[in-house]
């Protein structure tokens, strides 16, 4: 028998975590009561409140930072979550979809010049080598996540499934995993300007070809509510060894400044070596440039503190 969510697009399905993952975009509507409840819990955000995306660089308040602070900073990375507007979530996506869906992302994708031209690695056809070589430079992303499988959003892997991936390997896309893109930008330093300005040239490049689902309630709308809105993710690594042994004191910072604070290795780790991993904790209900501001500032009061200490 096939998934419920191929026979049934609406229908709400368990995640990890918050519970549920959505169908469809109608679905946040269809079923309101549920997601609405969830969105305002995570979010803070109301069923009648109104979600404007910016993606303007040339807004963000972001100098460069001192020698001293720069040494600090081992590598900066953002990512969005896009999904098509003119398909359903992956979870309900028939496999002639998701193959369409690789081709117009590819098809926009290969016209990628200067610093993000690059090249598709498909999950099916990719050769020992190249995958060997996504291992080794940590872009490639596998099956086998238990909350994937259960809601449907592995069927038929690891077909029309991949990267793609510049020859600078400072900008990648994943292709049909979680969302249907995951549009990341990154590179070693502290140039946060630098790595939002390539995130948003490459987000709208894509969008021009293959529109996303956006509304003005929920802004970008993905398949886990946790990302709506923005489906941003802005980070840093950053050594920060005598905040290390003051867990409190980086905690009342993080609040301040709406962001996390975690190990390097991932969502509940923790770091053992000062080094942490500074992140927006919002989504929904600001800006994109709002977020990125929200980690910049954060990441300035953490160094501030660790200096004094």
């Amino acid at each position: 028998r096939p998934p419920r969510s191929t026979l049934f697009p609406y229908t709400t399905l368990f995640r990890s975590g918050i519970g549920v993952y959505a169908g469809c975009h109608e679905g946040y509507y269809t079923f309101a009561p549920l997601f609405d409840k969830i969105i305002s819990d995570y979010h803070q955000h109301s069923p009648s409140a109104k979600h404007i995306s910016n993606m303007d660089h040339t807004q963000l308040q972001c100098p460069d930072f001192p020698a001293d602070e720069d040494k600090m900073i081992n590598s900066t990375r953002i990512r969005v979550a896009r999904n098509l507007a003119d398909y359903p979530l992956g979870t309900a996506v028939t496999a002639v979809q998701r193959r369409e869906i690789e081709k117009k992302i590819t098809s926009a994708l290969s016209t990628f010049t200067g610093e993000l031209k690059g090249k598709y690695y498909s999950l099916g056809s990719m050769t020992e080598a190249e995958k060997t070589q996504l291992i080794a430079d940590h872009f490639l992303f596998k099956g086998g996540d238990k909350y994937l499988e259960s809601c449907g959003l592995e069927r038929d892997w690891p077909e029309a499934r991949g990267i793609f991936h510049n020859d600078a390997k400072t900008f990648l896309v994943w292709v049909n995993e979680e969302d249907q893109l995951r549009i990341i930008s990154m590179q070693k330093g502290s140039n946060i300007l630098q790595v939002f300005q390539r995130l948003a040239d490459a987000a709208n490049k894509i969008e021009s070809k293959a529109k996303f689902a956006n509304d003005e309630h929920f802004g970008y709308v993905s398949t886990c509510p946790t990302n709506m809105g923005t489906g941003l993710r802005a980070s840093v690594h950053i050594n920060l060894p005598k905040l290390m042994k003051n867990p409190d004191l980086h905690q009342s910072i993080a609040d301040k400044y709406h962001v996390q604070i975690r190990g390097i290795h991932g969502e509940h780790t923790e770091t053992n070596d000062g080094t942490f991993d500074i992140s927006n904790r919002r989504r929904l209900g600001k800006s994109e440039k709002e977020l990125v501001q929200d980690m910049v500032n954060g990441v300035h009061a953490l160094i501030d503190v660790e200096k004094t200490l």
